[in-house]
């Protein structure tokens, strides 16, 4: 038997972050398989090298925090994760699709299969909330107007925002348009989630609503969750793991925990980087 099967979400979330700290083993639950990886993954625009031959992984159920400075190439790589941009060198496969060597087939399959939060909230400002959030349904789905609806329903509910379905973005404020996203994002039941600077611009307590909002997703869903961020708060209170991109290395320059990171990793930048302080 698979215990990670019947082991409640919270502690299922427990004992994955011991395996992925300690390597620890109960029956065969250990540290998840890996859900994305990335091999040798080179990014450029034009002659503009972005990102140099990196590898890595991100594992089954985990929250995952790419940082960086600005300019890292943080937003690059979340661009290539998705489908957006293609590699000019290197490999994705991200739940089993082959998104580098696959056409316009395997980036449908792609689609269906991830959600995804832009920096912006990149809702359309021409539609009402509860449209937006029915537009992956309407294009993945083959459900009837009156069940979408009901769906549509149910997501705004769930952020709060159900007595918001006709309104406008212009017409809410910038935690409602993050929380729109949100439930756009997760339309389909993701498997895999993308949140670009989900708490960019929000003060520390709506940016804490949405922390929560995260680990609630990845706790009661499973939802493997790949994060974009400088924002130190929302790093430690968020992510099992870190990746953090190295703008003059072109590479990955520290991964593991935040924690472990800030307080023991070797290298002086990145000591530096957790060492600041944390903004207000």
């Amino acid at each position: 038997v698979d215990i990670s099967r019947i082991i409640f979400p919270a502690q299922r979330r427990y004992w994955a972050k011991r395996a992925f700290v300690d390597g620890y083993e109960l029956g065969k639950f250990m540290a998840p398989e890996p859900i994305i990886t990335v091999k040798n993954l080179t990014a450029k625009y034009g002659d503009d090298v972005i990102l140099d031959d990196i590898s890595f992984q991100v594992r089954q159920g985990e929250v995952l925090v790419i940082l960086g400075t600005s300019g890292s190439g943080k937003s690059t790589l979340m661009k290539h994760l998705i489908g957006l941009v293609r590699p000019h060198a290197g490999r994705i496969v991200v739940d089993g699709i082959d998104i580098t060597a696959g056409g316009e087939d395997a980036l449908g399959r792609l689609f269906n299969r991830i959600g995804v939060l832009f920096q912006s909230s990149a809702l359309f400002g021409s539609m009402t909330l509860a449209e937006n959030v029915a537009l992956p349904l309407l294009e993945y789905t083959d459900f009837s107007q009156d069940v979408i609806a009901k769906l549509v329903h149910l997501k705004l509910c769930r952020f709060d925002l159900a007595d918001y379905e006709e309104y406008a973005p212009s017409e809410i404020s910038g935690g409602m348009k993050k929380r729109a996203g949100l439930a756009r994002a997760l339309a389909l039941n993701p498997k895999i989630l993308f949140l670009d600077e989900p708490t960019a611009g929000l003060d520390p307590l709506k940016s804490a609503e949405i922390d929560d909002m995260i680990l609630d997703i990845n706790s009661n869903t499973g939802t493997t969750v790949v994060v974009v961020t400088h924002e130190l708060h929302s790093i430690f209170n968020i992510a099992d793991r870190v990746i953090m991109i190295d703008k003059n290395r072109k590479g990955i320059l520290a991964e593991g925990d935040p924690v472990f990171l800030r307080d023991q990793s070797p290298n002086a930048l990145v000591r530096q980087f957790f060492g600041r302080k944390k903004s207000s």
